[in-house]
């Protein structure tokens, strides 16, 4: 199996690594190429490393380089051969590449000034961790990253290092962000006591996910670094089941529907009504469960403590096809085909959809009697990539840094175990644990892949 760097010398690079060897934390004027006065190099423009160069990290990276604040000067993939890197590559010839992170930062991590990670859900955290170590602003595609005790340490270190970060759910820098935000100062969103939230369309492992036995193996392709995609997640064969987009299916490396749109439909709630982390989570639907793959359809109740002034919040999460939540008649016609959520609020509720999609007051007759009392917002702004690298040179406050967008994902993760192994689990909020389910617990935080240690000592 050809490899960029063999199994048995990956801890001797880790070790020798010019990196490893001289870990430290870097002003951010330094980190960005200031001068010591402060002053952005003059190109005026962030020096960008992209990782994950298909599919979803290369729309991330477009969307990157045409916000105008940036230069791609790294690129790196496992799959440099494959065809959804090919367009990445061609847009930007001058950029040095590399098949294994490490190696990159080794290289020129002096010639970088942010990173972008648009990799699988699983490999997101020892690479964020390494940019953060070494002073890089870091820009991670939801969820945050694979499992809760990840998340934590991610906090942690970018407080620590002082970089800026971001979370790419997107939409959090969209209309529902600056309404939510507004409406709930203003007291129009107030005392919330439920929430359903829903994606009810097709997945990739509907159909065939509930049979799965085990991982299947097929042949590897020329040119992959097959050792570098598992990263620190348990290593399974290669497969088109796994690379290049199936890899969501698995628990061993994605987060199904719950961990991929949740982000987009719940981050607002989740931040503007301060929900933080629950007290129980129940899985009231489990269709078509499996040890390896995500359920066919699934139902996750959480229960959220009062938090100050507010009280108790249930959130329910549905997903899968023919699972939408229920809608009282008196609410009108609700779509929830597409993905979206309902708010139910002390005197009013409110329907809306995902990403940047706005509030709608429902029924429609109560908006209409109200409509001219609510608060409008207006004004441009930046858009999530473009928030990020002005955030980088020091001229916006990044608005999904990972002090809010963990705890969010925090939350993906506990429903995850739910989906996993069904029943309830019971969640304590001042020791961060799972008391009634030694093996969810475990789960939280799992040991990572020998020779992988070292990322999450950082």
């Amino acid at each position: 199996m050809p490899k960029t760097l063999h199994s048995s010398s990956r801890r001797d690079f880790l070790k020798k690594s010019a990196i490893f060897s001289s870990i430290a934390f870097l002003p951010s004027h330094i980190a960005l190429g200031k001068t010591s006065n402060g002053l952005v190099p003059p190109s005026g423009k962030v020096r960008l490393a992209a990782i994950g160069i298909g599919n979803r990290g290369g729309a991330d990276l477009m969307n990157m380089f045409n916000s105008g604040h940036c230069e791609v000067v790294a690129l790196c993939d496992v799959d440099l051969e494959g065809a959804h890197t090919k367009e990445s590559q061609s847009s930007h010839p001058k950029a040095k590449k590399f098949t294994d992170f490490r190696v990159m930062f080794d290289k020129m991590a002096d010639q970088i000034d942010a990173v972008l990670i648009g990799t699988p859900d699983h490999s997101h955290f020892c690479m964020a961790m390494l940019a953060m170590s070494l002073g890089k602003h870091v820009y991670v595609e939801k969820p945050l990253a694979h499992t809760f005790g990840q998340c934590d340490r991610l906090m942690k270190l970018a407080e620590k290092s002082g970089v800026v970060t971001q979370m790419g759910n997107q939409g959090h820098s969209g209309g529902n962000y600056f309404q939510f935000k507004s409406w709930t100062e203003a007291g129009i969103i107030k005392n919330v006591t439920r929430i359903s939230a829903f994606m009810n369309r097709p997945r990739r492992w509907h159909g065939w996910g509930a049979s799965v036995k085990e991982f299947p193996s097929q042949p590897l392709p020329p040119g992959m670094d097959w050792d570098t995609w598992a990263d620190s997640a348990p290593e399974h064969p290669f497969s088109d089941k796994l690379h290049p987009q199936e890899w969501r299916s698995w628990f061993d490396y994605g987060s199904g529907a719950f961990g991929d749109w949740g982000p987009h439909i719940l981050d607002t709630s989740h931040r503007f009504l301060n929900l933080g982390l629950p007290t129980k989570i129940e899985a009231v639907k489990r269709d078509g469960a499996n040890s390896l793959v995500f359920p066919q359809a699934s139902t996750i109740r959480f229960k959220f403590p009062a938090r100050d002034a507010m009280p108790p919040c249930d959130v329910t999460w549905h997903d899968g096809v023919g699972n939408p939540p229920e809608v009282e008649a008196e609410l009108g016609k609700i779509d929830t085909k597409k993905p979206g959520k309902i708010i139910y609020g002390e005197d009013l509720t409110f329907a809306g959809g995902s990403h940047a999609d706005i509030l709608q007051v429902v029924p429609r007759e109560k908006f209409m009697e109200i409509r001219r009392d609510l608060p409008r917002v207006t004004g441009k702004n930046s858009d999530h990539y473009t928030n990020f690298l002005l955030a980088c040179k020091g001229e916006e406050e990044a608005r999904s840094p990972f002090s809010v967008s963990g705890p969010l994902t925090q939350v993906f993760s506990l429903g995850i175990q739910a989906q996993r192994f069904g029943g309830t689990l019971e969640f304590d909020r001042e020791t961060n644990k799972i008391t009634n389910n030694d093996a969810a617990q475990t789960l939280l935080d799992p040991a990572p892949r020998k020779g992988w240690e070292e990322f999450y000592k950082l």
